[in-house]
């Protein structure tokens, strides 16, 4: 099997999570797959210098938003699993309901129907009741919740050791590791 991930990225701000977890698939050799909403495209304009184009070559093979008869969409096509970053509020709640109405989230429910990981970086904040429904229906069903909240044992001194920290405890959900993390040492000074 070909060591693959599924990327999912939606319109909530935190594109930079995205990006930088393409780039670190690349230098791992993990072969990605990227899918982005047309949300994730306009946000994208407004965090980044990087045109959806520009996204796009970062990743090995690219998914149209609207194909939902692409590969990623099938159980057979062999995968590690997907992570979404950043995932709105609106993904996870189609996720929650099983009411697919893109690739990206069919990607999802195809994921967790396989009983593959399915990593979620829900940015938003505060969370209302329905979020919080939605995130508990999502991880009944075998999805993982993260929160970009970073650690700062390490003492970041950039939002990008901040963004490369998260991109790391993403990984690590898949047992990738990645040398984007600093990790706690008992006695650490």
């Amino acid at each position: 099997m070909t060591d693959r991930l599924v990327v999912g990225m939606t319109g909530a701000s935190g594109s930079a999570y995205g990006i930088r977890l393409l780039e670190e698939l690349r230098v791992l050799g993990i072969e990605s797959h990227l899918v982005m909403s047309k949300a994730a495209e306009l946000t994208l304009a407004f965090e980044s210098d990087l045109t959806p184009r520009e996204v796009r070559a970062k990743a090995d093979v690219n998914h149209a938003v609207t194909n939902v008869a692409a590969s990623i969409a099938s159980g057979s096509f062999r995968t590690r699993g997907m992570i979404i970053a950043p995932c709105s509020v609106r993904t996870l709640g189609e996720i929650a309901t099983g009411a697919t109405t893109s690739l990206l989230t069919r990607a999802a429910d195809v994921t967790l129907k396989e009983r593959r990981p399915l990593v979620i970086l829900l940015r938003e904040s505060p969370l209302n009741l329905i979020h919080i429904r939605n995130m508990e229906q999502v991880t009944l069903a075998g999805a993982t919740i993260c929160l970009p909240a970073p650690a700062f044992y390490n003492r970041p001194q950039t939002v990008e050791d901040i963004i490369d920290d998260g991109v790391g405890r993403l990984l690590d959900r898949f047992d990738i590791e990645s040398s984007l993390i600093t990790r706690w040492t008992e006695g650490a000074e």
